[in-house]
């Protein structure tokens, strides 16, 4: 995989999602190194005692020796990660200065990261929201799982305003094991709600990994002369000069990121801004992070 084509300009030029996927993992080299050979990755990690249909090619005899007790040898990517994605599909996801919009680069990087975990053995599910839970596919690890995922990612709908907080809620009623959770969500919405779901997740013990997916004009502000602003969502409209406006907007946006960073770091969820003329790979290095902190 060649640099060029981590470009997201090329990466999204590619018109199958499940094609974009395969190339933005095939071509994130760090942190594979532990990919899996018949389950098992090559690193060993712990031990639990030993259980009847174990198999017992992974038994410590040295340490039944030593204990007069059966324990088999876990391996990294013995899996027991179960993982669910949250995509925000809320109107201003829509929103494109590029030639693809958020919510189609926040699919890729749901898809990318769908594709890691499936490479690795992770069970992974899927719940699409804007202000309510529009779609759930549980996190699982079978046959035919990762051709639903990425289909419904194809095709993942429009919906209106965005509430993460209704997803995050959701998700910690459903998800009764400790697992990990990944939000992509343009959060632009109330950051208190947003923090009341985070808080309600992490109290459950779940390990948290926020995406906040941003077009770059969005962080700039930066359009040629006046023009009709509109809100994607309540579908207000302003018509006002970019360069009268942007010291405020500015000002405002990082405010309310500001805010964001500090839910997240209250909950001790790990907080990645991603914009989306950004390379692809970065969701996948904070994931990794993010698992590598869990075990």
């Amino acid at each position: 995989m060649t640099a060029e084509l981590m470009n997201p300009a090329v990466i999204m030029s590619i018109r199958s999602l499940e094609l974009r996927a395969k190339l933005v993992v095939d071509g994130f080299r760090t942190g594979l190194n532990r990919s899996p050979k018949h389950g098992f990755s090559v690193e060993f990690s712990e031990y639990r005692q030993y259980a009847q249909g174990d198999d017992p090619r992974f038994l410590d005899w040295k340490l039944f020796a030593r204990t007069d007790r059966s324990y088999i040898r876990l391996f990294e990517d013995e899996t027991n990660l179960r993982c669910c994605i949250l995509l925000d599909i809320s109107s201003s996801m829509t929103f494109s200065s590029l030639a693809w919009s958020k919510l189609q680069y926040a699919a890729t990087v749901a898809a990318s990261l769908a594709w890691l975990m499936n490479r690795q053995g992770d069970a992974v599910g899927l719940t699409l929201f804007d202000d309510q839970v529009r779609t759930v596919i549980p996190p699982r690890y079978r046959p035919g799982h990762f051709r639903r995922l990425m289909t419904t990612l194809e095709e993942p709908g429009t919906g209106v305003q965005t509430d993460p907080s209704v997803a995050l809620e959701d998700i910690a009623r459903r998800l009764r094991k400790r697992g990990l959770v990944i939000l992509i969500s343009d959060l632009l919405s109330p950051v208190q709600k947003f923090g009341d779901g985070l808080r309600m997740l992490r109290g459950c013990l779940h390990d948290l990994v926020v995406f906040q997916v941003l077009d770059p004009a969005e962080l700039t502000l930066k359009f040629d002369g006046p023009r009709l602003f509109e809100d994607l969502e309540s579908e207000q409209r302003i018509f006002a000069d970019p360069d009268a406006i942007r010291s405020e907007y500015l000002q405002r946006l990082d405010e309310h990121n500001r805010m964001v960073r500090e839910e997240c770091e209250t909950a001790g969820a790990s907080l990645r801004l991603l914009a989306t003329d950004q390379p692809l790979e970065l969701s996948l290095a904070e994931f990794l992070q993010a698992r590598r902190q869990r075990r």
